[in-house]
């Protein structure tokens, strides 16, 4: 299977894809923004189609308009009772914009069906090295804020109490999540990111105690589901997606079963 290059480039770029996602969704879900989460991921299509309109990388197309977008959603107040709702609209104004761009851009259904669901084994050894370059700018971003952005997540009350700029902290972690999303995208696809982003992290959370099991479980669920799902799909010549989104979730299943059991 190492033989082919592609499948090199895959396990690489996926390997640091996976380590970014379990990462960034550890925080998601103590937040509680996997709805947002959904919707970026809708945004990050509409800027790849956007990107094949202009004629450039769908995943620079992907980062101009999830961080824009994440820019301007720290900005806005929106009450709690309207905040599904509103994110709903926006995702369906979205979808709608990235397949007029798909459209203006006179791109094949194959080329839309990679945005949504993913290329990963098609990715270049630039595109590799893209994505290893932007996970580690999100890793290292994120240890430099560890500490303020944990108090924030999980007490965001005496996070503020206690002096740490929570206004900052969740502007940058928007923009994290932004790159992290796109980022994601290229292995699982814009409509589907949200499986690493939140599956991993919601496991690490039944099944971990602290903050560092909870990282480590996120981390090598994320890993796991991903090389799996490569070996899978290398074997079977089915879609690699396929296998990502099973996998997370039988694990999350027995994750819940497990947590079950130990309550009773």
């Amino acid at each position: 299977m190492f033989a082919f290059a592609f499948m090199r480039h895959a396990f690489v770029a996926s390997t640091f894809i996976a380590l970014t996602c379990g990462v960034v969704g550890v925080f998601v879900v103590a937040r509680q923004l996997s709805f947002l989460t959904h919707m970026l991921s809708e945004i990050g299509f509409a800027g790849a189609a956007f990107g094949a309109f202009l004629g450039i990388s769908p995943l620079l197309g992907m980062l101009l308009f999830t961080i824009a977008s994440s820019t301007l959603i720290s900005g806005l107040s929106v009450e709690r009772a309207r905040r599904e709702s509103t994110i709903s609209a926006v995702s369906s104004l979205f979808i709608g914009s990235g397949i007029l761009f798909l459209a203006l851009a006179n791109q094949s259904s194959s080329y839309a069906t990679d945005i949504l669901f993913g290329s990963i084994v098609g990715i270049s050894i630039n595109g590799v090295w893209q994505l290893v370059i932007l996970s580690l700018i999100v890793l290292l971003t994120i240890w430099l804020i560890f500490r303020p952005l944990q108090f924030d997540s999980f007490d965001s009350v005496g996070a503020s109490a206690n002096g740490v700029k929570t206004g900052i902290i969740s502007i940058i972690f928007l923009i994290l999540l932004a790159v992290s999303v796109s980022v994601g995208a290229q292995i699982v696809g814009s409509m589907l990111v949200f499986i690493l982003m939140t599956i991993p992290a919601a496991i690490a959370k039944a099944l971990g105690h602290s903050m560092k099991q909870l990282l480590i479980i996120s981390v090598v669920m994320a890993i796991l589901g991903v090389w799996l799902g490569l070996w899978l799909a290398y074997v079977t010549n089915w879609p690699v997606t396929f296998f990502i989104a099973l996998i997370e979730v039988v694990a999350y299943v027995v994750a819940l079963i497990y947590q079950r059991r130990q309550a009773d």
